[in-house]
């Protein structure tokens, strides 16, 4: 009885430092920034409590504003952009091509890279006087134009380009290992009745990938939320605020205008849209997971 106690006990105490750590570090930090974010702290922390002044004036913030909407902008696109790019790669792959496992390598290695470098891959293609547009122009077409970060209505978009270019892959692979999983035997009765492969894709297979399709997207809407080294390598938040986000706006306050209050109540603002966007997906995965067990 006594050995089997301590078989029981060992591998609690082996996860014992995991555990310290999450509540010290990931938990006590997350306490803490919230209770700056109620105080009037500068440079330094400050226990002068002004209640909810500073989410009053980050809400009357017409920069925070901006890089709210910058964000929801670029988080649609960018997920709905990378779902679909991806799911059309994955399908053509899965056809079988010549050299699969090369496209496969070329598709997926973008996002093997940092951000950073991303970014500055494409703020030297967008840019007019170095990149694709003097190419072209050079080239005889006098009239072409791709200089999205220089224009405060489009530069978002340059951004978001950038996001497709590394996000695709990480979707292509997901997607094609899910309709390698798919039983072939669907693809033969349509064949008999003659249905054309787009539709296969669209009708059947489609519906069949909720599982991967639900995890690649919260990864891309997560990857969305923390968007920062992205916008700072390609516009560091400009024209203006044309490409603004809310981690940028997170910084600049904390480290250029030392403002410790203001910065920790953006935060929390960015952790509870954190939280709104994955608690559904872990409820559903709950749910799932007890109707299998056969709970529900």
């Amino acid at each position: 009885m006594a050995r089997r106690q301590k078989k029981s006990f060992m591998p609690a105490l082996a996860i014992l430092p995991t555990w310290l750590t999450v509540v010290v570090v990931y938990i006590g930090a997350m306490v803490w920034t919230l209770n700056l974010s109620f105080t009037k702290s500068k440079l330094f922390p400050s226990g002068a409590y002004v209640g909810f002044d500073q989410y009053e004036r980050l809400l009357g913030s017409s920069k925070w504003i901006k890089a709210v909407s910058n964000l929801a902008t670029f988080g649609v696109l960018y997920v709905l952009g990378c779902l679909v790019i991806g799911f059309c790669l994955a399908a053509a792959l899965d056809r079988k091509v010549r050299f699969e496992n090369a496209f496969r390598t070329l598709f997926l290695y973008p996002y093997a890279m940092s951000f950073v470098v991303t970014g500055l891959v494409w703020q030297w293609l967008m840019n007019p006087v170095l990149g694709v547009q003097a190419t072209m122009q050079g080239l005889g077409w006098e009239s072409f134009s791709f200089d999205l970060l220089t224009s405060r209505d489009y530069a978002i978009y340059g951004v978001v380009i950038a996001g497709l270019w590394q996000g695709s892959g990480l979707v292509m692979v997901m997607m094609l290992a899910g309709m390698r999983g798919i039983d072939v035997e669907q693809w033969r009765a349509a064949r008999v009745d003659g249905i054309p492969a787009w539709r296969v894709y669209v009708s059947i297979i489609l519906p069949q990938l909720g599982p991967p399709l639900a995890a690649v997207a919260t990864l891309l809407t997560m990857g969305v939320i923390k968007t920062y080294d992205l916008v700072i390598a390609i516009t560091n938040g400009g024209p203006g605020t044309a490409t603004e986000v809310p981690a940028k706006f997170i910084m600049d306050n904390l480290f250029q205008r030392q403002n410790l209050g203001l910065a920790t109540a953006a935060a929390i603002m960015l952790l509870m849209s954190v939280v709104i966007i994955v608690a559904p997906f872990r409820y559903a995965s709950y749910i799932r997971a007890k109707r299998k067990a056969g709970v529900l």
